[in-house]
């Protein structure tokens, strides 16, 4: 084990961090990168504590919270977060409540009192992404608030009813809105109608839904490569049901 590691996802800004957790006077590594770098580098060398900074990406700091917590080897690592609004902080309070929440200048208090006295709550493993994910409504999924116009493009038979229950006020139209979902049967209607569809992506959150096994020559990989051929980037895959998948798509920059 060796001293605090600092994990924060712009290095330009994590300068009051590092200051803050050198006062414990302990060695400070600092880890920037996606999960996977993360998560590669605690296991290559395990510390005392992981100090996590969920003011920018809590998200990202969350997850590699519950691998830490998941994985054998650094099942037993304290945590600390740092600052974050409240309302994020909260929802991951909820999935670990042992760790340790506080803001930079309680840093070396909370870490000096960890290695003295323990985590002041036994460690446990929260559920992990799959599992939470499968416990909560395809609509949820999807991003289907209260109140939401959802636009639908060759629906499935099925179609509501894979959504389950909706939110008050779901509303759906074939015309433009801020979510659509464009569900996909065969490779060549979606090839001949993406270039059209990808200027939806500019105005509305696009959703791609194929089904799962369906033999259609519509796979994950053929959906995500066809989209970026034509200046669309994915950036969430969800499973809505049994029977089907979902990758959520945008514009790319230029």
């Amino acid at each position: 084990m060796s001293g605090v590691r600092v994990i924060h996802w712009r290095s330009a800004e994590a300068g009051p961090l590092l200051h803050a957790c050198r006062k414990t006077l302990l060695e400070v590594d600092y880890l920037e990168g996606d999960g996977a770098a993360v998560t590669r580098a605690i296991r290559a060398k395990l510390p005392d504590v992981v100090v996590i900074d969920i003011s920018r990406l809590p998200s990202h700091g969350r997850e590699v919270a519950i691998w830490l917590r998941g994985a054998k080897s650094t099942c037993g690592i304290p945590i600390i977060f740092v600052g974050g609004q409240p309302a994020k902080v909260a929802a991951i309070r909820e999935l670990l409540p042992d760790a340790d929440y506080c803001e930079i200048g309680d840093i070396a208090a909370v870490v000096k009192r960890i290695l003295k006295t323990g985590p002041s709550r036994d460690l446990a493993a929260p559920p992990g992404m799959m599992e939470r994910a499968r416990e909560k409504p395809a609509a949820q999924k999807l991003g289907i608030v209260p109140g939401a116009i959802v636009c639908v493009v060759e629906p499935p038979r099925e179609f509501p009813a894979l959504l389950g229950d909706l939110p008050d006020g779901v509303e759906f139209q074939e015309g433009p809105a801020s979510l659509t979902l464009w569900f996909l049967h065969d490779r060549e209607s979606f090839l001949a109608s993406l270039r059209q569809m990808r200027t939806m992506a500019a105005r509305t959150k696009l959703w791609l839904l194929w089904r799962k096994g369906s033999g259609s020559g519509i796979t994950q990989n053929a959906v995500r490569d066809a989209a970026r051929e034509v200046g669309l980037v994915d950036y969430k895959i969800c499973s809505v049901d049994v029977h089907w998948s979902a990758m959520l798509f945008a514009r790319k920059k230029t």
